[in-house]
């Protein structure tokens, strides 16, 4: 597989310059709708990525069980307490109230996924979500595996019907099951799987693992960051809102051009390997967790930007 990375000149290009007159308005306003009962962590660091990636606000919408804790944990971030049902998780009765706060908050994006588990009921919801809500979307997680389990043709025809773009960003396992394939061909064939996918949702898809892989089906580049130390639960959700929250700023601010969704994948992929290499250096690999890399992105900023 001979798939080249891009270098720092080019990934510096989706960077978002700050001027001394700006504001808050200007970085865009992401929408994290994540967690469910038992995973608000999922919510909470997808949140904290996207802060650390310089948006200029962040909600998340929870299931109301737990938005208490989410907002405890991410005081910077605005919540949304979304209906949820018996087991904890959203109910398809709360897009309606996502929507309406998309449109009045002028959201730029929207990270959806991380911790939704795949209830029937958290299914529909995403599904819900994805066709209605007015924003580009970053899908991940148990979005993803949701959208495994539906008719592949419907899936198609329900994100060809969205104005705005997205970015997949799967693990191989999730990968397989969009693809209804095993792991390991997965695996074996991830230049090949990552086109397919792009080609086949319409939207630029992030599969990760080593030397991670960003394609928009015309274009596939590799990531030349991260280390063993990304192996942990919740380095994905870190993944996602930083994506979310670059691209937020991109469309906000207008000032990037060019595949705005294919810049903010393979940026935000950088910097999060960046940062968990930052972290290796000083905690070790095994010592790293997720909550680290947040920590460590400005370094990641750093390096990029030296």
């Amino acid at each position: 597989m001979s798939v080249k990375p891009l270098g720092k000149a080019e990934l510096r290009e989706g960077l978002v310059a700050r001027e001394p007159e700006d504001h808050k308005g200007i970085f865009g306003h992401v929408l994290v709708v994540a967690g469910s009962r038992g995973m608000a962590g999922a919510a909470i660091l997808t949140a904290r990525g996207a802060l650390r990636s310089g948006a200029g606000l962040v909600t998340v919408a929870a299931p109301g069980g737990i938005a208490a804790t989410v907002a405890g944990a991410v005081p910077s971030a605005l919540t949304l307490a979304l209906p949820e049902n018996a087991s904890g998780v959203f109910r398809p009765e709360g897009v309606d109230r996502l929507k309406e706060y998309a449109k009045e908050r002028r959201v730029m994006t929207m990270a959806i996924g991380p911790g939704v588990t795949t209830h029937a009921d958290a299914a529909r919801f995403v599904l819900l979500a994805l066709s209605g809500v007015p924003a580009a979307a970053v899908v991940d997680a148990d979005a993803l595996n949701n959208l495994a389990q539906q008719d592949t043709d419907g899936v198609v025809q329900m994100l060809k019907a969205r104005k705005q773009p997205c970015v997949f960003t799967p693990h191989p396992a999730e990968a397989a099951r969009l693809l209804g394939m095993k792991n390991s061909e997965v695996s074996a064939q991830r230049l090949k799987c990552v086109e397919k996918l792009a080609r086949s949702l319409g939207g630029v898809v992030l599969l990760k693992g080593r030397k991670t892989l960003i394609s928009s089906g015309a274009r596939t580049v590799a990531n030349n960051t991260g280390g063993p130390g990304l192996g942990k639960g919740g380095s994905g959700d870190v993944l996602t809102g930083l994506i979310a929250g670059l691209w937020a700023q991109m469309l906000a601010s207008g000032r990037v051009s060019g595949d705005l969704s294919f810049k903010a994948a393979a940026l935000g992929a950088w910097l999060h390997g960046a940062a968990g290499d930052a972290a290796e250096k000083d905690l070790t690999s095994w010592a790293v967790t997720s909550t680290d890399l947040v920590d460590y992105l400005p370094h990641a900023f750093k390096a990029l930007c030296a």
